[in-house]
């Protein structure tokens, strides 16, 4: 574990919007994390939690400095349609993570938070339908048959409420020591590692509507003495939102799927999505300083 304080920046790829995925509703996120603590009682991490301040196209003024801050880590979730990032936040996060900051990065269903392709790296993990599509043709087709307005990638793991079975890749990660469980979500993303990059797949999930395996989960070690710093790509933003870990949050009102009462009856699965995030945010810590 990180043996001073951290800075997190949970950070979202729209302007502040109550009918869709804004900041708000990663609350139980960001409050997991301010709450865990040290040998000696003193927080692990400092988290700052925030909407893009500028509109697509316009530098937003804490992405396009990332490199130059004192943040240690940045979660990103892209919940953007495909205009979320700019190049200058794209040439900043670069930097960041190449002097050493850990980076998450997380998006959606089918073009959801598909501004991703625009950033290397962690980014280039990403698979969308209409970018940076998947090399393998037999994964461009749909999974989830029953929200009929969503294309591919859309896998089917399960109803939002209630959690899937997470299948660890050998050998077993250091993220995924006695995690068995995730949220679901009715249609998830598409990640796999980029052949170029120092990465591989760690966690993968099956489809209830298909019986198809698919990717959960990549991991993007630290180079040389920690340079460039640790990454995650995760399949979808709702492994981490309020809505798949307590229905009671709500969602925005364009969320119509009926959903389940998994993690409500099996507190254990809840749990274990809390100690991925405690293993995630200590995993990604930057493990030399910034010169």
């Amino acid at each position: 574990m990180p043996t001073s304080t951290r800075r997190v920046l949970l950070q979202t790829t729209i302007l502040p919007n109550k009918d869709d995925w804004h900041i708000g509703r990663f609350d139980l996120l960001r409050a997991h994390l301010a709450s865990l603590r040290g040998e000696h009682g003193a927080p692990l991490y400092e988290v700052i939690a925030r909407n893009r301040a500028t509109p697509a196209g316009q530098a937003d003024p804490v992405l396009a400095s990332l490199d130059t801050s004192d943040f240690d880590e940045l979660w990103l979730f892209a919940v953007d349609t495909g205009d979320g990032l700019t190049e200058a936040e794209c040439g900043a996060i670069g930097r960041f993570r190449e002097r050493g900051g850990g980076l998450l990065v997380t998006r959606d269903h089918e073009d959801l938070g598909s501004s991703l392709c625009r950033l290397g790296g962690v980014g280039k993990a990403h698979h969308f339908h209409s970018r940076n599509q998947p090399a393998d043709v037999s994964r461009q087709r749909r999974d989830d048959p029953f929200t009929k307005d969503i294309d591919w990638p859309n896998y089917h793991s399960g109803r939002n409420g209630d959690f899937q079975v997470v299948s660890a890749v050998d050998p077993v990660h250091p993220l995924l020591d006695a995690i068995r469980w995730f949220p679901a979500h009715p249609h998830e993303g598409e990640v796999d590692a980029p052949p170029d990059e120092p990465a591989r797949v760690i966690a993968r999930g099956r489809s209830k509507a298909t019986g198809r395996d698919f990717n959960l989960v990549v991991a993007f070690e630290a180079g040389p003495e920690g340079r460039p710093g640790r990454g995650v790509a995760h399949s979808t933003f709702h492994h981490f939102c309020d809505y798949n870990w307590d229905l009671s949050k709500g969602c925005p009102s364009f969320v119509d799927e009926p959903p389940g009462d998994g993690l409500q009856r099996e507190p254990a699965a809840r749990r274990a999505i809390e100690t991925y995030v405690s293993n995630l945010a200590a995993w990604l810590a930057p493990t030399s300083e910034p010169s």
